[in-house]
């Protein structure tokens, strides 16, 4: 979903975003939160909820409070106060569902530290943000050289400057607790700017850097996923995954998000199957669960020394066979209870509705090209006819 500026323009070309990210719509920000209250009235004339959610660089969000009564809407780009000086940011959410994002995310409305937002900005003040956020991409390109210099094993993946250019925020990610007293010197000396350090995890950083997932599609954690649940290795077994690292692990290098969407359903319909880790005792041999199949309700099994021939049963006939061993009786075998399920036919028979003879009636495949034929002089001169001819 996009607003009408990033919309395609003449012959197809994409027209891009025109607002600087502030659109009226705010179809471009990130981790947005659509406002299904803002064409209604508040009942019995109450007032509307003071306060309001601006967004910053890369998605990063904070409430703050209209104590000076203005006329806000989504998009609008405000200045707000700061712990030192103001910074500049634009309004994604306004009204009571900023009172339900607050006591979701357990912000007090009456805390120590309660900022407020200034005014709307002015062109002055757009001018100075926009101005220092041109310098973050040649500042973080030093700030790596400066941090390799200094033998520091942390990587720096993001900088954000304040909106009146007076602070930058240098996000880093590391492994280990990294002592960047010095670095700090350094960065102080060569930007001449107030100076702030903030670790961040894994998946923090591609949630702020963003990016294309394996499905092609935007990552959850930069466009919607504003919580991160513990993902395991369990979550690939239950789904029966290949536990390849390459293929499961996402963008930050931890295991996808994803992992964690269907796996109350595995969850669910595993419970309707016999555990796997119960043998199915037979007249034949013992036989083992290699694998199962919860979308067709199919368990294969292969008997102890034959691993190479599996035999697929239904989970209600392992039940079945399951309860019989209870009561210490044994089946003569796994082939007597071997169902084999018809599969549907997938093929799909086209029909001719335009009244088409075929669709290759174009393609020459296999004609040979004609020779042009080859004209005849008129002036040239004829054989001489055979002497018995002429005689008869």
């Amino acid at each position: 979903m996009g607003c009408n500026s990033c919309s395609t323009g003449k012959d197809g070309q994409p027209k891009g975003c025109k607002n600087n990210g502030t659109c009226g719509t705010d179809s471009c920000n990130k981790l947005t939160v659509f406002d299904w209250l803002s064409n209604m009235n508040l009942p019995n004339g109450e007032k509307p909820f003071e306060w309001v959610e601006v967004r910053f660089k890369n998605g990063r969000k904070h409430y703050y409070k209209n104590t000076e009564n203005l006329t806000l809407a989504i998009g609008d780009v405000v200045a707000t106060q700061a712990q030192y000086g103001h910074d500049v940011g634009a309004v994604t959410l306004t009204g009571e569902l900023v009172r339900v994002q607050m006591k979701r995310k357990k912000i007090p409305l009456n805390g120590e530290e309660i900022y407020k937002i200034y005014r709307k900005a002015s062109q002055k003040d757009i001018d100075i943000w926009i101005e220092a956020r041109e310098k973050e991409d040649k500042m973080k390109v030093r700030a790596r050289r400066f941090a390799i210099d200094l033998n520091l094993k942390m990587k720096i993946s993001d900088i954000e400057y304040q909106g009146d250019g007076s602070k930058a925020t240098f996000y880093y990610t590391a492994e280990e607790r990294v002592d960047f007293r010095e670095l700090i010197k350094v960065f102080a000396r060569e930007f001449k700017t107030r100076i702030e350090m903030k670790q961040v995890g894994f998946r923090q950083e591609a949630a702020r850097l963003g990016g294309i997932g394996s499905c092609g599609r935007e990552l959850c954690c930069s466009t919607w996923l504003t919580d991160f649940r513990s993902v395991s290795t369990a979550a690939a077994r239950y789904q029966q995954l290949s536990l390849n690292p390459l293929k499961l692990a996402g963008q930050c290098g931890k295991l996808k998000c994803c992992l964690n969407y269907e796996l109350d359903t595995y969850l669910e319909a595993i419970n309707k199957f016999p555990k796997t880790d119960i043998k199915l005792e037979t007249q034949k041999g013992t036989a083992v669960c290699q694998k199962t199949d919860i979308f067709k309700g199919i368990m294969w099994y292969a008997y102890e020394g034959e691993w190479a021939n599996w035999h697929k049963i239904t989970k209600d006939q392992a039940k079945e066979i399951i309860a019989l061993n209870k009561t210490n009786k044994k089946v003569a075998s796994l082939e007597e209870f071997a169902s084999e399920l018809l599969e549907e036919d997938t093929k799909t028979d086209f029909e001719n509705v335009v009244g088409q003879d075929s669709l290759t009636r174009f393609d020459n495949v296999g004609t040979k090209r004609k020779k042009p034929k080859r004209r005849r002089n008129k002036n040239r001169r004829r054989p001489p006819q055979n002497k018995k001819n002429n005689a008869k």
